[in-house]
C-alpha cells in the first residue's frame, strides 16, 4: 500500500497543553539529573538539549523528557502532564542531600510546537540544538519528513510570531518524526531501545550509573534487542496502549501502540513498538484497524 504521509504543507505554531515543565534548580541540578536519567547532563551546555528517560530499576521507562539548561544552576525538563506529578514525586525521593530543588513549573511557561518556516533560522541544524533568546528557549526536534520541527518554551503571556497549527496537526507531526513521547497508557511498558531511544539521542552508554542502567546497557551490548519502534499507517483509529497482533497469532500480541494520531489525508498513523520478527510484511491488526509498516525516518544504531 502506498500512503502519502508528507507533512510539508504544515507550517506554524501549535499549542501544547498536554506538556508540562519540571524545573531543577540549584548548584547540583546537572549532577543530580545525570545520576537519574539516561542521558549525560554533566556535560550539558547552554546550546544543547537532551532527550532522556527516567527508568525503573528494571530499565522500564517511567517518563521521557526534552531537557535544556537555562543557567548553570537551572535546567528545565519538558514531559507529558499526565506523567508529571508521579515523575516529580519519584525524582524528589532521590534528592537526599543534593543541592537541587525540583518543582512543577508548568504554569510559568507557554509551550508551542513549531513546524516549517516557524523554526528560527538561528537554531542549530542538528536535533537537540538549543537556542535561548531572552526568556524564550527553542529546541530543534527530529523533523517530520522534510519539515523542520522545534519546541518553543516561553513566558505564559508570549507567543511565537507564526501561523496557527492545531494540536492535532502537531500530534501527527510528532508521530511521523518517529520519536515517541511517553504517556500514561504505556508507562513501564518499554526499555528505551524498544522506542529506538539509543538511535535518536536518548541514551548515553558512556555515562555513569542511573536507575536501570545495567538492564539498558545489557540489552544493547549483548545484542538482545528483540523489540523496536516502527512507523505504521492504519485504516481505523488507534490509541496508545492498544495491543498489536501479527497475522500468524491472533491470541498473543506482538507489540503495542505507543503514540497515534489521525493522518490529515486519511486513516491514522502510529509509532508501534513490537517484536522485530513481526516486521516481515505480513498484516498487523490492532482492534478494528489493519496496520501497514512505513519506513523509519532515521537509521537505527547497530546492536553491539
Amino acid at each position: 500500500m502506498s500512503q502519502d504521509t508528507s507533512p510539508t504543507s504544515l507550517h506554524g505554531a501549535a499549542p501544547l497543553p498536554s506538556l508540562g515543565v519540571i524545573a531543577a534548580e540549584g548548584d547540583e541540578a546537572a549532577s543530580f539529573l545525570h545520576s537519574q536519567l539516561t542521558q549525560d547532563f554533566a556535560l550539558l551546555g547552554v546550546s544543547e538539549a537532551r532527550l532522556a528517560a527516567l527508568c525503573t530499576a528494571k530499565g522500564r521507562m517511567l517518563a521521557s523528557f526534552v531537557a535544556f539548561k537555562r543557567a548553570h544552576d537551572r535546567i528545565l525538563l519538558v514531559c507529558r502532564r499526565d506523567l508529571l506529578p508521579a515523575t516529580l514525586k519519584r525524582l524528589q525521593m532521590f534528592v537526599l542531600r543534593a543541592k537541587v530543588k525540583l518543582r512543577d513549573a508548568s504554569d510559568e511557561f507557554a509551550l508551542r510546537g513549531l513546524a516549517g518556516d516557524a523554526v528560527p533560522a538561528g537554531l542549530g541544524t542538528t536535533p537537540w540544538s538549543h537556542l535561548a533568546e531572552g526568556d524564550v528557549s527553542v529546541v530543534r526536534l527530529y523533523p517530520a519528513g522534510a519539515t523542520p520541527r522545534a519546541l518553543w518554551v516561553g513566558p505564559p503571556d508570549a507567543a511565537p510570531a507564526a501561523p496557527a497549527l492545531t494540536e492535532a496537526q502537531w500530534d501527527w507531526l510528532e508521530v511521523i518524526s518517529g520519536v515517541a513521547t511517553l504517556s500514561q497508557p504505556v508507562v513501564e511498558a518499554f526499555v528505551p531501545q524498544m522506542l529506538n531511544y539509543e538511535s535518536v539521542g536518548g541514551v548515553n552508554f558512556k555515562k555513569g550509573c542511573y536507575p536501570g542502567q545495567e538492564v539498558v546497557a545489557r540489552s544493547q551490548f549483548r545484542g538482545t534487542l528483540k523489540r523496536r519502534a516502527y512507523l505504521a499507517h492504519a485504516d481505523a483509529p488507534l490509541q496508545a496502549g492498544q495491543e498489536v497482533f501479527h497475522a500468524s497469532d491472533a491470541e498473543q500480541p506482538t507489540g503495542t501502540v505507543v503514540q497515534a494520531a489521525p493522518n490529515p489525508q486519511a486513516g491514522w498513523d502510529a509509532i508501534v513498538s513490537m517484536q522485530t520478527g513481526s516486521a516481515d510484511g505480513a498484516p498487523l491488526r490492532a482492534g478494528e484497524a489493519t496496520l501497514h509498516l512505513l519506513p523509519l525516518p532515521y537509521p537505527l544504531l547497530d546492536d553491539i
